[in-house]
């Protein structure tokens, strides 16, 4: 009886979506650039480059190299850019090139017969070639929707300035920072998501200091601002400023808006995706960087990772991650939400080393472990999640322009991220590195840190007083 059951809601539930789908007008289409196929080149050196070390702003900002020299980080041979010359040679195998890593010093390349590729191995420049991406046969294109241009009466609270943001910012003692002056002005943010439905519409996320925005996935969407409101969310945790209503944890900081997420498809071209737009992130000179993004499994199995593989090296966007901090960004990384599936691990990029992997908590009294959230630790065995931040649920505004509750580890990361800006603002002199000890240092599990609560619930007052009681002395 169970079992009939089971599969009766299940068929009913399938063709509520499949109803729904119709509705929307979003049901899949056939593919039309298909078949294609994307291969990350690995490349042997940069050999023939015309960039230098001496000159630095001819490939970073100027702010990203006075970030750099604050911090005491040199510029090294990972920052300079892919060989032009080798970029020649690869092209003229009848390939397109649809991106690169100076970091990984890998090139992506998009080709209509995967027997190409044997030809591009030959070349002495190149040390390995690895498909990345299929085209999938059909997709669900995305749309414009309708929203919100105000919000309503029973949205705002009277009697309390952050409004229905105030618990996730509260719970970190945000509010302390924000009152001592400190609202991450000055501070640039960049967003790695996977789209940010209405952001360029919605009134109150207008009023937002958005810098700009970049589509890292290829075929380049026209539509940047009609995929998923996921980063929209995230972006509104951060940046909202509408006191009473809705205060983000870092409403005076900078932002851009970053797009490495196919929502087409589940494959590993993400990971050099998502590469990129860090790597975008560093050359424009932003200071820290939200990803509420997280991958194990794949649309195809054969690149669907283990749980042994989870060190922070083996997974190309954790071995990017890892390199933020010694570029002088801190990155604040969701930790998944597959605390309640058989993965139950966190995924990657959050094993990456040198980042704050964030999970997520259900509520400022009790401030228990979401069930959902994703467990640690990293395979090497370093305490994972590093902290955890309401999340379960978070508030946050939707892409319709409205105030509602969204659950996941996704939107404790932007908790957190935003006042990491903040905390930073104020302690300009310190290091990526310095600010997220010190950041780890303030949580209520620091003492005995676990691989469900990580280091727990951080203090960004006591961070800010520890930061600068030391430097006092």
């Amino acid at each position: 009886m169970l079992r009939i059951l089971t599969t009766l809601l299940l068929t009913l539930l399938a063709f509520s979506l499949q109803a729904a789908q119709q509705q929307d007008g979003t049901k899949r289409v056939r593919y039309k650039d298909g078949p294609a196929y994307i291969y990350r080149v690995s490349l042997t050196d940069k050999a023939g480059t015309s960039y230098s070390f001496d000159h630095p702003t001819r490939f970073l900002s100027r702010r990203a190299v006075e970030r750099r020299k604050r911090q005491g980080l040199a510029i090294d041979s990972t920052d300079l850019p892919v060989s032009s010359h080798y970029i020649h040679l690869i092209k003229k195998e009848g390939v397109a090139i649809v991106g690169q890593s100076r970091w990984q010093n890998t090139v992506l390349v998009r080709l209509k017969d995967s027997a190409m590729v044997n030809d591009i191995r030959q070349l002495p420049c190149v040390k390995a070639c690895k498909l990345v991406w299929l085209s999938p046969d059909s997709i669900t294109p995305d749309k414009r929707i309708s929203f919100q241009s105000h919000f309503e009466a029973y949205d705002s609270i009277p009697n309390d300035i952050y409004g229905t943001a105030a618990d996730q910012i509260y719970n970190l003692k945000g509010d302390q920072l924000h009152k001592a002056g400190f609202l991450g002005k000055g501070m640039m943010i960049a967003i790695i998501d996977g789209g940010f439905k209405n952001a360029d519409r919605i009134p109150e996320l207008q009023k937002i200091n958005i810098l700009g925005w970049h589509d890292f996935v290829k075929p380049n969407d026209p539509q940047l601002f009609s995929e998923t409101d996921h980063g929209t969310k995230v972006l509104s945790i951060m940046g909202t400023y509408h006191p009473h209503i809705f205060i983000g944890t870092a409403p005076k900081a900078s932002y851009w808006l970053l797009r490495s997420e196919d929502q087409e498809t589940e494959q590993e071209v993400e990971e050099d995706y998502w590469t990129m737009a860090a790597e975008f992130a560093d050359s424009v000179g932003c200071d820290v960087i939200n990803s509420s993004l997280g991958y194990n499994e794949y649309d195809h199995k054969w690149m669907t990772y283990q749980q042994w593989q989870l060190d922070g090296k083996t997974a190309f966007v954790s071995r990017s991650a890892s390199m933020l901090a010694q570029k002088g960004i801190v990155l604040c990384n969701s930790a998944g939400n597959s605390g309640m599936g058989p993965w139950k691990k966190i995924g990657v990029p959050a094993d990456a080393d040198h980042i704050l992997t964030v999970g997520a908590i259900s509520d400022i009294e009790t401030q228990r472990i979401a069930a959902f959230s994703s467990v640690g630790p990293s395979q090497d065995g370093r305490v994972k999640p590093d902290v955890v931040a309401i999340g379960a649920p978070a508030r946050v505004i939707s892409g319709r322009g409205v105030i509602t509750s969204s659950m996941g580890t996704s939107f404790s990361s932007p908790v957190v991220c935003g006042l990491v800006a903040c905390l930073w603002q104020a302690m300009r002199d310190k290091t990526a590195e310095e600010i997220m000890d010190i950041i780890r240092r303030t949580g209520n599990n620091y003492q005995h840190p676990d691989n469900i609560y990580g280091y727990g619930v951080p203090d960004f007052w006591q961070a800010f007083m520890n930061g600068t009681i030391k430097d006092e002395k």
